[in-house]
């Protein structure tokens, strides 16, 4: 009885982690995106949207963050090998850096060039490595065919 409620508990957080996990790399994409458009225009309304896209993908990106930390470093299974583990700290790093853009951002709209676009462009380069490593070296459902 006690494995069938552990698994389930384990079943929603897995289900929780990869509904919730790329929601982030959305905001910091358009925040990185709005970044660029406001050093090409200086208009103001640029810098403003990319402040709130950033603070709303860090509420996000925390959830996801949390389940991976239980399910990569105290998970029974041996799920947590090295591409899980370098996406992790990948990711971390790239919530790290998305706090300090987000204290960029909240500063006068032409404080943010060009520290706040080198952030937001860091932050979606690791969120990206993370996921394109970790998809390259995770084995494929179903395997082959032949």
């Amino acid at each position: 009885m006690q494995t069938h409620s552990n698994s389930t508990r384990r079943g929603i957080a897995t289900a929780l982690y990869e509904l919730l996990n790329p929601i982030p790399l959305g905001f910091f994409v358009a925040a990185w995106i709005f970044d660029i458009l406001y050093m090409k225009t200086f208009i103001t309304m640029w810098t403003d949207a990319a402040n709130w896209l950033i603070v709303l993908g860090l509420f996000i990106a925390v959830i996801p963050r949390l389940i991976n930390l239980v399910q990569v470093w105290t998970g029974p299974e041996s799920i947590a090998d090295s591409a899980r583990k370098l996406h992790f700290w990948l990711n971390l790093l790239a919530i790290v850096l998305a706090i300090f853009n987000a204290f960029i951002h909240s500063r006068d709209a032409y404080a943010v060039v060009p520290a706040g676009v080198i952030l937001s462009t860091l932050v979606v380069v690791l969120l990206l490595l993370a996921n394109v490593q970790l998809a390259l070296r995770l084995p494929v459902a179903g395997g082959a065919t032949r």
